[in-house]
Order: C-alpha cells, then structure tokens, then sequence
C-alpha cells in the first residue's frame, strides 16, 4: 500500500520561513556596510541588532502580509513591504535611542535607513519567489470530499467565496445512500466525483489526498470502517463543520450542528487566561492612552468647536453576561442624531458630521473606550458592543447569539478585521460567525495577533470597527 502524502505547506507558512532565511543570510551583510564607518567601541551588539529585522517581521504581519488575500493580490503585497520595512526602522531605532542596555544602541538613524532601504528588496524577493510557486501550483493541497449533495456543495461555496478554492484541487467520493448528487456539482466542469465502491482509502491514495472532509447529506450506511482505515493510514480526517473552521476562521452560523458544537473544543476559560488577559488590557490600554492623549485632546477640541456641542456621549451597550455599561465615545454625529430613536447607524450616514467622518475613517473617536477598558467595561480584544435595543432583536433572529456575550465586549475583534463594514441583519449574521470563532478558540496569543492585524484596518479601513 502507498503511504500518504506529506502535505503541502501553506503559502503563508512558506513566505514566513522565507522571510526568516533572507533575513538571517541578509541582514547581517546590510548592517555591517552600514555600521562600518563606526569604531569598533561603537559598534552594537547582536541584541540590539535583531530588533530591526524581528520589527520588520512584527510589521509584515501586522499589515497582513501573511494573510490569504495579499498572497493573491500581488501588487498589494509588493506595496506594503517598504511600509513594514519603515514602520519596522522607526519602532527599532526608537527603542534602541530610547532603552537602556542592553537595548540601546549607537548608529539608530543609520539602522533605521538600513532597515527600510536594505529589507524593503528582501521582501520583495520573498513574495516575487512565492509568487512564481504558487502560479506553478506549489502550494495546491488535495482534498477528498466524502459526498457529493447539497452539503458538499455548499462547503465548496463557502471556499470559493472566501477565495479558497484557489489552493485546492477537490474529488468527492459519493455514494447513492449518502442522498442525490448536487446538480451544481455534476455540472461543473472542475468537480470531480467518483463512486464509493473503489473504496475510501483506495481513492485517497491514488489523488495523494492530503486531507480528507466527511460531508455526505445522510450518514446512515457510511462505511466508518473505511474512514478508520484511511485515518489509520495517516490521511487527516476532518468533519465538515470542523475543516471549515479551521479553513475559513469561523463558525458557520447559517448551517450550524448543535452537535458538533456540544462535543467540539473550545469555550474554555482558565483562570490563567483571564488573569493574563486582564494584565493585557491594563497594559495596552494604558500605554496607548498615554501615547494617544494629545490627539485625544485636540480631537475632542475639534468637535467641540464644530457646533458647540458636547465633545463626549455616553451610551448604553451590552458586555459580558449581558451586563449594561455606558461606553465613551468622541461625538461624530449631529447632537439630534437620534431625535426618533435607536438606528443602525449606516455607510455614509447623512448623521455624521464633517469632522466626525474623518474620527471615523482615523479611529479616533474609539479612544475615549480605553477608560471603559480599564474599568473593567470591555477589554482589548472581543465581540463589539452592541445597543441594548439591537441586542434584544438580533438575539430572537440569530441563533447563539448571547453567546459572544460569554467575554467581554472589546474595542478591536476578530470580526472587525476580517469583515468590512455593515449593518444588515446578514452583517449581523456574518460578524457573528467570526465572534464564536473568537470565543471558540480565546487565547492571550490570539488577542496579541489581533491587536497587531487592527493595524492594517486602521490604515487601510475596509473593514471597520464601529
């Protein structure tokens, strides 16, 4: 019998390792060149020198550069590059005028121009070589679908509209007592489906499966035997609503499984957990606090001045266990906003003021939410708070909604930086999806990735927090 295939890497995973070799091979040339001028007493250490490409790295992922939609977008990525190579200089040289030993070092604004100008091609060379191997089809993974019906199809859906599909080359494996064929699969002309009775593992090691998905529409008669023996063989085998979390970063609401959410993992919270997340959020807030107060302070001058009205408002929203809190925020509408009531506030919003969309598009008027944090009112990272009114609502239209009610509310989440503006009940449905994900899979680490990905919404805002 032919032993399984080793799985092909993600392209992701591959630039990352890439970036880290031409840094390592790179990095050490271009800082010598441009710290030769220096005497020798002057010369810095090995600690202070690895700031500046572990800061570039920090900013490449930061700005999404090792996210799908930039490793299929190659101007995108191409043009981000020198911005993480500069914003990565600025952090580094800051620190190293800033901390002493031994953090400190001589030369900064030479290692800064080094770091933007010497990495900025070490990046581009990365993604130009990846590039190239995924339009050769280096990073393709073979997927086996177990059935062929309306289920299957609509995981295939789901992946192309998420932009999956792309990586995957997919043989489905059906069976007449797994139900009917999709015709949405029988006719395309890319699906490949093949009969059951070649058997499971057989078909698996012929296409070199690297996975294999178990989505029949009925499972009554499914040979569990023959998935055994291809899970015995090495083939990773995933359940349908299991692979799409893993691949797409949510929980599918719309076709939710109460019974694969009661027996998977997740919604877990040690006290370990909590504690280290709360440390987090005193920590950030308070830096960025300290850090962003002048802007505070002319921000809310600005309104103020606008139309004399209150440069603050204060307004109910709903956090962990359903508890009601009064969140702050600057004032970005007219002072009449809500003359006839609670509304879904809208792209474009006729309500919003001159200087109040521009708080917006910058995230300034999210600021004030800092002292909501570290009162204990929200945290860093989690769902958004939503009004008291549309809480009520929402949680009769969606199913487990109040359970991203299970943390507290955040100021930047999950679904801010995977999912654009929007406030439809379908926004609704699709923000959802990301905030179980989120509080499926809470770690402290997850916060700190999420915290360094609001960077890239805030300076390219398609999609937002509200």
């Amino acid at each position: 019998m032919a032993a399984p295939t080793v799985t092909a890497p993600s392209a992701g995973l591959a630039l990352l390792a890439l970036d880290v070799l031409l840094l390592a091979l790179g990095w050490p040339l271009i800082a010598g060149v441009a710290l030769s001028p220096l005497p020798e007493a002057r010369q810095p250490g090995l600690l202070p020198l690895l700031m500046y490409p572990s800061a570039f790295l920090l900013f490449l992922y930061a700005l999404g550069l090792y996210r799908r939609d930039a490793l299929l977008e190659t101007r995108k990525s191409l043009g981000r590059v020198p911005i993480a190579a500069g914003l990565g200089g600025l952090v580094a040289s800051t620190a190293g005028y800033l901390l002493p030993p031994p953090f400190a070092t001589a030369g900064t604004a030479t290692l800064f121009v080094a770091t933007a100008l010497g990495l900025t091609p070490l990046g581009w060379l990365a993604r130009i070589l990846v590039f190239t191997l995924r339009e050769r089809g280096a990073f393709r993974r073979r997927l086996m679908v177990v059935g062929a019906g309306q289920r299957a199809w609509e995981m295939v859906w789901l992946l192309k509209r998420e932009g999956r599909t792309l990586g995957f080359d997919i043989t489905f494996v059906h069976d007449p007592t797994m139900g009917e064929i999709d015709p949405r699969l029988a006719e395309d002309a890319v699906s490949r489906i093949v009969p059951a009775s070649r058997g499971f593992r057989a078909v698996a090691e012929e296409i070199g499966a690297d996975l294999i998905v178990v989505a029949p529409d009925e499972r009554r008669g499914m040979r569990m035997d023959a998935l055994l023996a291809c899970r015995t063989a090495g083939f990773p085998v995933f359940e349908y609503h299991r692979f799409l979390e893993k691949e797409i970063g949510r929980v599918d609401v719309k076709r939710l499984d109460y019974g694969w959410l009661l027996y998977s993992d997740g919604f877990t919270f040690t006290m370990v957990d909590l504690v280290l997340k709360r440390a987090l959020d005193i920590v950030a807030s308070a830096t960025m606090l300290f850090l962003t107060a002048p802007f505070l302070l002319v921000a809310a001058a600005a309104v103020r001045l606008q139309d004399g009205g209150p440069a603050f408002y204060r307004q109910e929203r709903v956090t962990r266990g359903g508890r009601v809190f009064r969140i702050l925020k600057l004032r970005t509408m007219t002072q009449d906003a809500e003359r006839h009531g609670a509304v879904w506030a809208q792209a474009g919003d006729p309500r919003v003021t001159r200087i109040g969309r521009f708080l917006r598009r910058t995230r300034l008027d999210e600021l004030p939410q800092l002292i909501n944090i570290l009162k204990g009112d929200m945290s860093f990272v989690g769902p958004r708070p939503e009004r008291p009114e549309f809480v009520a609502e929402l949680a009769t239209k969606l199913p487990l909604y109040s359970e991203r009610h299970l943390v507290r509310a955040g100021l930047t989440g999950w679904a801010q930086i995977n999912y654009p503006y929007g406030a439809s009940l379908d926004d609704a449905r699709s923000k959802l999806s990301y905030d179980l994900y989120y509080v499926k899979n809470f770690s402290v680490l997850f916060d700190v990735l999420i915290i360094l990905q609001t960077l890239r919404v805030v300076l390219w805002p398609g999609a937002g927090v509200r």
